[in-house]
């Protein structure tokens, strides 16, 4: 059995803080939240905070690519 570690993206906007936790290989679910999030007109989450966190979660799976691939191989 393998234990997905959880991870979570923050932004801090003006005095609100969004934080938003995920498993490790469900950024897919998360970009689904993040657009749900937007589009809700009863939040003060909008369009461009969705992208900056997109952006933001890339850099993150950009950065643990870069690291498995510096792993030495046996």
């Amino acid at each position: 059995m393998m234990i997905r570690a959880e991870r979570q993206l923050v932004l801090n906007k003006g005095g609100e803080k969004f934080i938003f936790l995920y498993e490790e290989g469900g950024e897919d679910k998360l970009l689904d939240v993040l657009i749900e999030q937007a589009k809700d007109p009863a939040s003060n989450f909008d369009w461009l905070d969705a992208a900056v966190l997109s952006f933001k979660l890339i850099q993150s799976l950009i950065d643990q690519a870069n690291e498995i691939l510096r792993e030495p191989t046996l």
